[in-house]
């Protein structure tokens, strides 16, 4: 039975939206949350922790936006150098690949980011009336470790980095919201006051969440697992490597060769560490969760795609030995022409095609930042281990590295950029390291003819880096700053 639920403000009423909202749709009881007055049982927590991942595959943050569709798998590559747009395609998304976006068409991710954190705040502030139940801590650590997640990603996105060559860690942050005070109009703070907030929740949390919750909910590895991205994108080299190997001790199986291509028709949980899941029944603006949709749209037994990988990464694939080539990537023939499209969110066999679930943390990317990071620590035979653990769960045949030094470091780059593609880890991981997009000079068919990119490069330290805060928002509270160049 179904139970319609109003929520007022849902859009994340912090004092930031131009006009009070109205947000009515339909959800299961169990994953509603609880208004203020319902928290007082530990099956009413429960229920407003279910709530929090509702809010994430339910609002436009994590799947899909008001560019029809901004998607976090795939615009993140897509304005970085892994794809290029079809031109069959409807044109999806291409002012955002062209870095053409403003104040008017990035308005959805940056609320509803918020309409999750307040989710997360909502459990933290009513904590207390659970008492001394055993669930508590979990509860808390869940509801900490959604806070500071969202809020990482905000700054990834809307800020400068907090280190490395475009650093700018007193330069503007994000809004870090601890209240569900409708009233609340926060300003930006810095990056480095915000990195510091997401730490000390992580850290928080580490101590409190379970070891095991279930699939689709946060647990004490994927908090280790965010520690250790935040940790590398801060340059913490050591807690970067402490809070991977504390991960890594509770899982360290990135995906064999057998298993791994199952990991992306949902078939196996190998390497995964946390995943929002998508179910059948699951709607976003009334359609079906299809987060492959740029990828792939079946017309007449073709693959019709917004988007498709660069002929340059393309390249980069051993389609011999590397059971990535297969898992990421399919040969696709469109309107006459051929195509690499994209395979890895293509759907679950018999299911709803294109709808699979979204995976956000996995052992092989945790295992990569601790490999990077050991070589800032002049680790290199440490870094190698850990890049050959990597290696030999991916190449068939595996022969064992011998880089030190530069190259090390750039063997771990590559397999990175071939690892994390289409996983929304591509334009993140240039901003961070301050390196220009320079793309590639082929066009959109696989053998690299076709349409090349309208718009190649965009140099380090750009104002484009840092997309603009919508500005509804900042008419609505005038303790918000735009970014730069907008």
């Amino acid at each position: 039975m179904k139970t319609s639920i109003k929520i007022v403000g849902a859009f994340i009423a912090i004092g930031m939206l131009a006009c009070s909202c109205n947000k009515q749709f339909e959800q299961n009881p169990s994953n509603a949350v609880p208004g203020g007055g319902a928290f007082n049982t530990v099956k009413d927590f429960n229920v407003a922790c279910l709530g929090m991942y509702y809010e994430m595959t339910h609002t436009e943050y994590y799947l899909a936006g008001s560019d029809d569709p901004v998607s976090w798998i795939s615009t993140m590559d897509l304005m970085a150098d892994n794809l290029i747009s079809q031109q069959t395609g409807r044109g999806s998304q291409r002012s955002f690949g062209n870095w053409q976006y403003n104040a008017s068409n990035t308005t959805g991710m940056f609320a509803d980011a918020y309409s999750i954190i307040r989710a997360a705040n909502s459990i933290l502030e009513n904590i207390g009336n659970v008492g001394d139940a055993p669930e508590r801590a979990n509860f808390e650590g869940e509801a900490l470790t959604v806070r500071a997640m969202v809020h990482f990603d905000l700054l990834r996105i809307y800020s400068r980095p907090v280190s490395g060559p475009q650093a700018a860690p007193n330069g503007l942050g994000v809004p870090y919201v601890t209240t569900t005070d409708i009233n609340d109009a926060p300003g930006r703070g810095t990056v480095k006051d915000a990195y510091d907030k997401v730490v000390a929740d992580l850290v928080r949390a580490v101590d409190l969440i379970n070891a095991s919750n279930g699939s689709g909910r946060l647990n004490k590895a994927a908090t280790y697992a965010l520690l250790s991205r935040v940790y590398l994108y801060g340059g913490e080299w050591q807690k970067c490597v402490d809070a991977s190997s504390a991960c890594l001790a509770i899982k360290n199986d990135p995906g064999s060769i057998t298993t791994f291509p199952g990991i992306w028709t949902d078939q196996s949980e190998a390497g995964v560490i946390f995943k929002l899941m998508i179910k059948t029944q699951d709607r976003l603006g009334g359609q079906p969760i299809l987060i492959g949709n740029g990828y792939s749209q079946s017309i007449s037994g073709s693959i019709k795609s917004e988007w498709v990988a660069a002929h340059s990464l393309a390249l980069m694939y051993d389609t011999l030995k590397d059971v990535r080539a297969k898992a990421y990537l399919v040969n696709a023939t469109f309107g006459g022409q051929k195509y690499r499209a994209i395979a890895k969110h293509l759907g679950r066999p018999g299911g709803t095609p294109r709808m699979v679930d979204l995976k956000y943390l996995r052992v092989a990317e945790v295992i990569l930042n601790r490999a990077e990071a050991y070589t800032q620590l002049n680790s290199d035979a440490t870094a190698l281990e850990d890049l050959d653990l990597l290696r030999k769960n991916r190449y068939t045949p595996f022969t064992a590295g011998a880089e030190t030094g530069e190259a090390l470091k750039k063997a771990i780059a590559k397999e990175r950029r071939l690892e994390m593609a289409f996983e929304g880890d591509r334009w993140f991981d240039l901003k961070r390291k301050g390196l220009p997009v320079a793309r590639d000079q082929f066009g959109d068919y696989a053998d690299g003819t076709g349409t090349p990119y309208f718009v190649k490069d965009l140099p380090a330290g750009d104002p484009r880096w840092q997309l603009p805060l919508g500005q509804r928002y900042i008419n609505a509270n005038a303790n918000l700053e735009q970014n730069p160049g907008y």
